[in-house]
């Protein structure tokens, strides 16, 4: 979450450096008062989950969102040494949107990330307006949603041969190391 931030007294490198923070410590000090961290776990919870499915080819990477989670997502993906491109339903500055995602992008771009809420359950039937025919054996989907476990993103990836991954992983990394924060 972005809004957090002003009411932080502090907040850790990494999530200063995303811009979003999705745990806080709350802090008792000795004279009473409460001192406010704020942490961004989404970045190990990524980080953890999505290694073990990189392959030497997975140089590029489209984000789909431009939300708090898109750029975690983002700042794991360059630490793991990819080149990441985020898109949106709105292009914006260093934003594509859908429509400018042609066959060279996306032959390009390997590993595609779906940070938006598009696919989530109640509805299940939607997802980011891609060209899934342009998907094929070398592209790894992943999609931070887990529930549906599989959403329609992913079924549509994996009909083409892609690799997919939803957030489950994800969710219990992050659970993890929001819960060593808490209690360090």
């Amino acid at each position: 979450n972005q809004q957090v931030i002003p009411y932080l007294h502090e907040i850790d490198s990494v999530a200063a450096t995303i811009g979003a923070v999705n745990v806080v410590k709350i802090i008792k000090q000795k004279e009473g008062n409460i001192y406010l961290k704020g942490y961004n776990t989404d970045v190990i919870g990524f980080t953890d989950s999505i290694r073990p499915l990189l392959k030497l080819h997975h140089k590029q990477a489209l984000i789909l969102g431009t939300g708090g989670a898109s750029k975690a997502v983002c700042y794991a993906l360059q630490q793991l040494g990819l080149t990441t491109q985020q898109v949106s339903r709105t292009p914006s500055e260093n934003v594509l949107c859908y429509e400018d995602l042609n066959p060279e992008i996306m032959s390009s771009h390997t590993v595609i990330v779906n940070t938006t809420p598009l696919g989530m359950h109640p509805k299940k039937e939607e997802c980011p307006a891609l060209n899934y025919s342009l998907i094929n054996t070398q592209h790894l989907l992943f999609d931070v949603i887990y529930n549906p476990e599989k959403t329609l993103f992913m079924q549509c990836g994996e009909h083409n041969g892609a690799t997919v991954h939803n957030g489950m992983d994800m969710l219990i990394g992050q659970a993890k190391a929001a819960w060593r924060i808490w209690n360090e």
